[in-house]
């Protein structure tokens, strides 16, 4: 099994799409599993969700459980299932229930304040 930890991600990130800020957290959290680069998983409350649009979507992880997604709607560009979230993850990383993540790729990017 993968290694995973899970610590406060330090400082101020926010998330952008599309030229837009969707979303400012201090509460964000950090999630580190094995070699894979981490994962900053925003608040859900911290977000703006009139930006995403829940899909159908869902995939499974053997270490964190069912995955729901979401697509963001900007003004230029819908980006197709580019966030994703543990509604009801196994015990072992509870701590992510109801974040939000985010696939960077080109108009979304993740940054920490300096």
């Amino acid at each position: 099994m993968s290694k995973i930890t899970i610590i406060p991600a330090e400082g101020t990130w926010i998330i952008r799409a599309g030229g837009a800020v969707l979303g400012e957290s201090s509460r964000a959290l950090e999630l580190t599993e094995g070699d894979y680069p981490p994962v900053i998983y925003f608040p859900r409350e911290d977000i703006g969700m009139a930006f995403l649009e829940a899909t159908d979507h869902k995939t499974t992880c053997p270490h964190k459980g069912e995955a729901s997604y979401f697509s963001i709607m900007s003004k230029s560009k819908t980006y197709e299932n580019a966030v994703w979230s543990y509604e009801a993850p196994i015990d072992a990383v509870k701590e992510i229930s109801g974040y939000l993540a985010f696939q960077v790729q080109d108009g979304v990017a993740i940054e920490q304040l300096p």
